[in-house]
């Protein structure tokens, strides 16, 4: 009677199909409980004694979330694979045993570029020391799992796993590091993760379209269907949260509650007929400016009032200009649009740029804004409001106009009261943004045209002259 045997290690579909995907770049976004982390440690470590068998070295290097989950990935799948492939081929134990090793890896003191309030910086960073965890192959192969940072990414080659990457803290700036360090060379990239939000690289890499990484997509009702053990009802009953569930284990979006302008809310208001100066209608336009200081980006924000709603017509954003320069690219916006308000932010150095417009432009057409705290929160919820009721269309399908709209922040201080702060993980500071606040205050202020009674030649004695109608804000003394 033949014997048969089960398989020591044994993976469920969609890790088999993980597993067989041999694509250079893929990502894969899997329920929480979904064994993710194993399937891609059998990946791993069958390339690894793939390696030994045939007589060549391979790398690979495990970036996980903290030190505890780098050990998690060595102790829990990469060892007991390993051990259990040399168990089962004696040709490859008697070429020696792996080792199994937590060494400390060093990353000395160096100076680092940071952009503190729209300037670049050097910073001293101290030296710093991480544990990683270590299996090193008879034959020369080795497999390191360390916690994730940008200096501790730059330290490691070879092919790279990004471990429930999406709550990597500065993911943005860790794949900056790791990944020209593991593309070189035709290494292989992986990224795994449940989903943490909308604003980080994980969810960048998910959701562009063509950038040539091959997507596995298991949700916690595909995993079961696959042949998970576990008990979905118990497991969303003792969850209790229906927006963890949601994220977590059906793997939906969810927006960062502190973001005052979500992606969802800014998509809703992106539109075809935005961002072409071209489709201008000659109708009245509202204009918000930020000043750039340095290596901030000066933004005008043109807007014109059609049927209600104010589209964006055109957005100039150009950065390391001179003061000349900027009043040149205002001079031209109001020579091309006209013009009923223009907000220019006269906080610091904007004194003089708005005092220079109002000489320019006239007084009652230009005003500035001193960013106070409760200025900024005021014009925020103005702007908010349009983006809700869709009274604001902007251009579509601009990530670097996204990430700016998105990047501010509401937080509420220990004395309760809530300020906005601009996430540093954008190319503008959130100049943008302040841009667009800008415009949208400038439209509150009301343009309606006015009937008016001419006095007439004798002091008001010819009642009978009919009421004439004038386009406002001094229309009749040449604005337009």
């Amino acid at each position: 009677m033949p014997v048969s045997f089960e398989p020591v290690i044994t993976f469920l579909p969609y890790q088999k199909a993980w597993i067989a995907d041999k694509s250079r770049f893929k990502i894969g976004m899997f329920t929480r409980r979904g064994g993710k982390t194993f399937g891609s440690g059998g990946e791993i470590v069958d390339d690894c004694i793939n390696a030994e068998i045939d007589g060549h070295k391979t790398r690979w290097t495990i970036l996980s979330r903290s030190e505890a989950t780098a050990k998690e990935a060595i102790e829990d799948a990469v060892k007991p694979m390993t051990e259990g492939f040399y168990a089962a081929y004696s040709t490859l134990a008697r070429k020696g045993r792996p080792e199994f090793s937590e060494e400390d890896f060093i990353v000395p003191a160096h100076k680092r570029e940071v952009i503190q309030n729209g300037d670049t910086h050097l910073i001293d960073v101290e030296e710093a020391k991480y544990k990683a965890q270590e299996v090193r192959y008879p034959g020369g192969s080795r497999i390191t799992a360390i916690s994730a940072s940008p200096d501790a990414a730059r330290g490691f080659g070879g092919n790279m796993l990004f471990d429930e990457f999406a709550f990597h803290a500065d993911s943005r700036r860790i794949w900056g590091s790791a990944f020209p360090v593991a593309a070189r060379g035709g290494h292989k990239i992986r990224v795994i993760s449940t989903p943490n939000g909308k604003g980080n690289k994980f969810h960048d890499l998910m959701t562009t379209v063509d950038n040539n990484f091959s997507k596995h997509h298991v949700d916690i009702y595909e995993a079961v269907k696959q042949g998970l053990d576990v008990d979905i009802d118990e497991l969303r009953a003792g969850m209790s949260d229906e927006d963890a569930w949601s994220q977590e284990f059906e793997l939906k979006w969810l927006d960062a509650a502190s973001s005052w302008l979500d992606y969802d809310l800014i998509s809703s208001c992106e539109d075809v007929r935005a961002g072409h100066p071209a489709l201008y209608r000659g109708g009245i336009c509202y204009v918000g400016v930020d000043i750039a200081a340095r290596n901030d980006l000066f933004v005008i924000w043109v807007m014109e009032l059609v049927d209600g709603q104010l589209i964006t017509r055109e957005i100039i954003a150009e950065k390391r200009i001179k003061f000349a320069r900027q009043d040149a690219l205002l001079a031209d916006v109001f020579r091309r649009y006209r013009v009923a308000r223009c907000c220019i932010d006269q906080t610091g150095m904007g004194e003089k740029p708005v005092e220079d417009a109002k000489t320019a432009h006239g007084e009652d057409r230009v005003e500035g804004v001193i960013f106070t705290a409760p200025a900024k929160l005021d014009m925020a919820t103005g702007m908010k409001e349009r983006f809700q009721d869709r009274s604001m269309l902007i251009p579509e399908g601009d990530p670097k106009l996204r990430a700016d709209l998105h990047s501010i922040k509401s937080v509420t201080g220990p004395t309760g009261v809530r300020r906005l702060v601009a996430d540093t993980d954008t190319d503008g500071h959130a100049d943008r943004f302040w841009a667009a606040a800008l415009a949208c205050a400038g439209a509150e202020t009301e343009y309606q045209p006015f009937v008016y009674r001419p006095v007439p030649p004798g002091g008001g004695k010819d009642t009978q002259r009919p009421l004439k109608l004038t386009a406002g804000f001094r229309a009749q003394k040449g604005i337009w």
